[in-house]
């Protein structure tokens, strides 16, 4: 398949800044001076760093360009994680905003609900697990569409608490759902997590003491179409319900953050030539709440692909029930790797079992130790160092980045546009929908009679 615009415009930037690099490296012998992006500023990296000529070469065109060619703003969103999430963690410190979120557990609820659309609601998968483990109380995620059309048959009964996610705030069924459940569900408490400060999520509800609202900050609610600050963010937020909002919080940020930006500086170029392959579906595999990020890395390839690439999101030993027969010579595998040894011995088993009936094209794995006879040599470890055998959901960010990247420059390759994929179809804040009322139930027996 050949280049489109914005991918010559990638190559063709790439091979001049190629040059350029050798022209230095010429001149200095062994020393290449670089440069990283921090929301406009630019800081000189150590000598010893190393800084991926794809990502460079995109952000070297001209603003002009990229808001031509569709990318600016998806490209900064991604870039700006490490430092966000750190930020993000700042907020979760301060003593008015623990005490806010503490407060949404008392008196202790029956159950935690997450709620969201699209990959909203794929962070609340992200979430639940982790919920469930630190807080001993029964969570799930639940799509908000479908709470708004059997919210009676998979509402856990009870007095829980409804944790609604949301970029813009704006979307029908996100208010949707809070005006239906205080209606209809009073006992149930209500949190709010969102990117947008003017959203109706954030501003409906503000005088209503049966409603926690938190606002992250501004640079979070992405401009672009597809989620991905705003993911990761939202997610990292949430899982401050557990968190103590000590410095052993913020230093695990802190080094998921760095362990991050190492994936930009060091290993972009790698997932870069993965996206130009010949590949034409993908199945991503994640375990427990990875199950979230493989859901949410399946969306943003199909997202911004407009459906050219096909994905499956599946867990490692679902896989074997059916959706194994999907995987042939063009299949892209992207597998997360769980911390905990007992469940990564059971995600290692498969992988070998791919090896052994040569099913897939190519690998890219996440993860810390991945061993290597589960890596061939056209494959893409992802090591996340440092991060402790946990099975906490910040590990997950990391995982949802490596997606985005895939995404993006499976984009471009293709001719899209990062920034607005499937013009005409999607848009970044889903179109205003009636909400129909529920019949009662005498209603329901009088048409019966």
């Amino acid at each position: 398949m050949g280049q489109g615009e914005p991918g010559k415009l990638a190559a063709g930037v790439r091979n001049l800044l190629q040059a350029l690099f050798h022209f230095e490296y010429s001149r200095f012998g062994s020393l290449i001076l670089s440069y990283s992006i921090e929301f406009g500023k630019m800081s000189k990296l150590s000598n010893k760093t190393k800084v991926s000529i794809e990502l460079d070469a995109l952000h070297a065109a001209p603003l002009a360009a990229q808001q031509a060619h569709g990318y600016a703003d998806t490209l900064r969103e991604i870039l700006q994680q490490p430092a966000t999430w750190s930020d993000t963690a700042e907020l979760l410190r301060q003593p008015q905003l623990r005490e806010l979120m503490q407060a949404a557990l008392v008196p202790r609820p029956s159950h935690i609900v997450l709620t969201g659309s699209g990959s909203s609601m794929y962070i609340g998968e992200c979430l639940a697990p982790s919920l469930q483990v630190e807080l001993g109380i029964p969570a799930q995620a639940i799509a908000a569409g479908s709470l708004l059309t059997h919210w009676r048959s998979v509402l856990p009964p009870g007095a829980g608490l409804l944790i609604s996610l949301a970029r813009s705030g704006d979307s029908p069924e996100s208010c949707g759902v809070v005006d239906r459940l205080l209606a209809d569900a009073p006992d149930y408490r209500h949190m709010v997590i969102t990117c947008n400060a003017n959203g109706k999520l954030a501003t409906r509800y503000r005088n209503d003491p049966r409603v926690t609202v938190l606002v992250l900050d501004e640079r979070t609610n992405d401009r672009s179409l597809v989620m991905t600050s705003s993911f990761t963010n939202l997610l990292l937020a949430g899982f401050g319900l557990v968190q103590r909002g000590g410095s052993d919080a913020l230093a695990a940020v802190t080094r998921l953050a760095r362990g991050v930006q190492r994936i930009f500086d060091e290993q972009a170029d790698a997932l870069a030539t993965v996206a130009r392959g010949e590949f034409g579906n993908v199945v991503y595999l994640g375990s427990g709440g990875a199950l979230g990020a493989a859901h949410e890395c399946a969306l943003k390839m199909l997202e911004m692909t407009g459906g050219a690439v096909v994905t499956v999101a599946e867990t490692y030993l679902g896989l074997r029930h059916g959706p194994m027969s999907s995987l042939d010579d063009r299949t892209l595998v992207v597998g997360f790797l769980s911390p905990d040894p007992a469940v990564r011995a059971y995600e290692l088993d498969l992988l070998r079992e791919l090896s052994r009936k040569q099913l897939g094209m190519t690998r890219v794995l996440v993860g810390e130790h991945i061993p290597a006879d589960v890596l061939g040599p056209h494959d893409v470890g992802i090591e996340q160092a440092g991060l402790g055998a946990t099975d906490d959901a910040l590990p997950l960010l990391a995982d949802v980045v490596v997606g985005q990247l895939l995404a993006f420059f499976r984009c471009l390759e293709l001719g899209g546009k990062p920034d607005t994929p499937s013009q005409g179809v999607l848009t970044r804040v889903v179109e205003h929908f009636p909400m129909h009322r529920e019949r009662s139930s005498e209603s329901e027996h009088e048409g019966d009679a």
